[in-house]
């Protein structure tokens, strides 16, 4: 029988320890003589997923911040040898080279002195495991490991993937996300698929695991968990050894939504991260939070199964979930995650990214250290959810009670009288008496470190909640002693993230700025303009922090090498903010006036390395130049998605091809396709490579 494993604090359930051999893999590094061990008996169990920070960072973060707040555990990414490329994309770490320790991160000794770090601080430590494939790139990786052959590894050979013996599509990729044979047995975007059935397989994969187990790692977010057979995750999972402190490692898989296979199916090996949960605060926070009264009922996965999130680094990218860029109401959102009684929750902290590709802030490919300042945003330590880190381990098990609906962006509720949270969605001020379920007295409210108090009286309390805040209590005495007027590196709340897309080709040397009547854009002053990337050619784009609530007029311009600058031929374009993030997709003298939007789809599936875009005859589709075709998203794979800015009330002929990561063109077969826009917007097509 497998045994459930639970992250430890106060929702700590009972699990008995695993029988697992004692495996070990050739090159394990020296280990200490007696490795630290964590104490959580006074912490929670909230992670902190610490997404990509190198390893220096995350043992100082834990010494300073997680453990004096009172995080139960960091989630970190994976520490194996990566594909090492030249543009050091976040997504090379999920393309394993080899099981050395050696990573974009830092060292070998570096991780295990993290490791200790972390538990040093009472901070349990949950690394990334990539396990359902090895990398689809050929090259050399971070720790110098060459490989020529994508099914010949360190660990791994031919023989160890599936094969078209077990894959019944042509190129060994899978086609159709619904046949679960494909989805289990066939290549993630052409990523190697290990045979996890094969019992060498599964111990060396659970060698791996042991490893990091043996140098002091708790437990495993388990990446692509959807793509192994549950009943082989279950046969590893039976492999690991206990941890250090003597207990079962904790282990959380990665299950994307899909028709096939289901959360539930994994239920056996772990628990399971919850989308439904984070499409849940993003439709609330985007909509009325007063929908949340029915959460429990909204499709989640079940409280005891289940690690919930607000965003992760792949939904914060392909605008599933929410991000940083929603500024207060995706604060608000993880506030809301803490308060409520529910699964084990995560608090996301990262870097700031213009495009989904971005690495984070490196050298040469190699991770810099974590500046909460300048590029990362660091929730993990913000006042307010440090403040509801320690609310949320006072409230411990105590029931959700005392909900409150007062309007569709003001909630309230408490927690059995351990505890009283209340949120304010809406753009002004709100006051209102709560029913708290708390007991008479003055509290501090630790959303703002403690400098408010409300005052219960007869079990209610007449609470005035700023315009996108919260106020939260449960004890009087609460004092902030970590992260104190800290916003999190995120910016100041009275502005939001406004990311300008600008489709523009340009020749060699010439680059595009956005400028604008307001000082985030330059006061209309071109040396003061945005400089936006050329990372996504030929869509330029750039995120800039402008004020909330604020309308302002702008363009694009173009400079060369000597200074020149080309400004766009059409009147000034117009925006407005509210308090949310916006996207302002454009095209080169396109006037917005004149405008409108299509979202070109195209089911095309393609080997790792090769990426779709579309071509056409317009000017704003490439004018059949391949080099300024647009370049489509793929994080819809199979599906290639992008909307794109084009005039109203035009027919024009387009075509999709294919580029591979040596810029050869493919195009597809068939005469061209054909489309007319009208006088509105938001039209689409839905195109299969032919």
């Amino acid at each position: 029988m497998t045994t459930r494993h639970r992250p430890p604090g106060v929702l700590r359930r009972t699990a008995g320890a695993l029988a697992a051999g004692a495996l070990a893999l050739a090159g394990v590094i020296a280990l200490p003589a007696s490795p630290a061990q964590a104490d959580t008996t006074a912490k929670g169990d909230v992670i902190a997923n610490l997404w990509e920070w190198n390893w220096n960072s995350i043992a100082s973060e834990c010494t300073n911040v997680l453990g004096p707040a009172g995080y139960g555990a960091v989630q970190v990414a994976p520490p194996s040898e990566s594909l090492k490329q030249s543009s050091y994309y976040w997504w090379d770490v999920y393309q394993p080279y080899s099981y050395t320790l050696n990573s974009r991160f830092g060292t070998a000794a570096q991780f295990a002195s993290m490791v200790s770090a972390c538990h040093a601080a009472g901070v349990k430590v949950y690394t990334d495991a990539v396990i359902n494939h090895t990398a689809a790139q050929t090259g050399t990786g971070y720790d110098g490991t060459t490989l020529t052959s994508k099914y010949d590894t360190p660990e791994w050979d031919p023989g160890d993937y599936h094969t078209s013996a077990d894959c019944p599509t042509s190129d060994l990729t899978i086609q159709d996300y619904s046949n679960l044979t494909q989805v289990q047995n066939c290549e993630l975007l052409g990523l190697p698929d290990l045979k996890t059935s094969a019992d060498n397989v599964r111990s060396g994969l659970a060698a791996f695991l042991n490893k990091q187990i043996a140098l002091g790692v708790d437990g495993f977010r388990v990446d692509s968990a959807k793509h192994i057979p549950a009943t082989d995750m279950a046969a590893i999972v039976a492999r690991l050894n206990t941890t250090t402190s003597g207990a079962a490692p904790y282990v959380f898989d990665e299950v994307y939504p899909g028709s096939t296979p289901q959360p539930s199916d994994y239920y056996g090996s772990g628990d399971v991260l919850d989308f439904t949960y984070a499409s849940r605060m993003k439709s609330a926070f985007q909509g009325n939070v007063s929908d949340l009264s029915s959460l429990e009922s909204s499709g989640i996965l079940p409280a005891a199964n289940s690690v919930s999130f607000v965003t992760n680094h792949d939904t914060e990218r392909n605008g599933l979930h929410m991000s940083y860029k929603d500024g207060d109401s995706y604060k608000l959102a993880n506030l809301f995650e803490l308060a409520y009684k529910w699964s084990t929750p995560t608090i996301y902290s990262s870097w700031q990214w213009t495009q989904s590709d971005q690495a984070p802030p490196n050298s040469a490919g190699f991770v810099t250290d974590t500046d909460c300042s300048n590029g990362w945003n660091c929730l993990d330590r913000d006042t307010a959810v440090v403040g509801m880190v320690a609310w949320h381990n006072a409230a411990g098990s105590a029931a959700v009670s005392d909900w409150s609906t007062k309007s569709s962006s003001v909630i309230g509720f408490g927690r059995s009288g351990a505890g009283f949270f209340a949120v304010n969605n809406g753009s002004g001020a709100a006051t209102y008496t709560f029913a708290t379920g708390m007991a008479d007295g003055t509290y501090a409210n630790v959303v703002d470190g403690g400098a408010s108090t409300v005052t219960v009286s007869g079990g209610n309390a007449s609470i005035t909640i700023p315009a996108k805040d919260a106020v939260a209590f449960y004890n009087a005495d609460y004092t902030c002693t970590v992260g104190c007027d800290d916003t999190g590196g995120g910016g100041s709340t009275s502005t939001v993230s406004a990311t300008f897309n600008e489709y523009a080709p340009t020749t060699s040397g010439t680059d595009v700025y956005v400028v604008g009547s307001i000082s985030a854009l330059g006061g209309w002053d071109t040396s003061k303009a945005v400089r936006l990337s050329s990372s996504g050619y030929p869509i330029w784009s750039g995120a800039v922090n402008v004020p909330i609530n604020t309308s302002f007029t702008y363009k694009y311009v173009k400079k060369d090498s000597s200074g020149n600058v080309t400004w766009e031929s059409n009147a000034n374009r117009a925006a407005a903010t509210t308090t949310s993030a916006i996207s302002l997709n454009n095209s080169w003298n396109v006037a917005s006036d004149s405008a409108t939007d299509v979202t070109f789809n195209e089911y095309a599936t393609t080997d790792w390395g090769t990426n779709v875009y579309v071509v056409g005859s317009i000017a704003s589709l490439g004018s059949w130049n391949t080099s300024d075709a647009i370049p489509l998203s793929s994080e819809s794979y199979p599906t290639w998605s992008k909307l794109v800015i084009v005039p109203k009330s035009t027919t024009f002929t387009y075509k999709f091809i294919k580029k591979d990561s040596s810029g050869n063109v493919t195009w597809e077969s068939g005469t061209n396709r054909s489309y007319t826009t009208g006088s509105s917007s938001g039209y689409t097509t839905s195109d299969s490579w032919k």
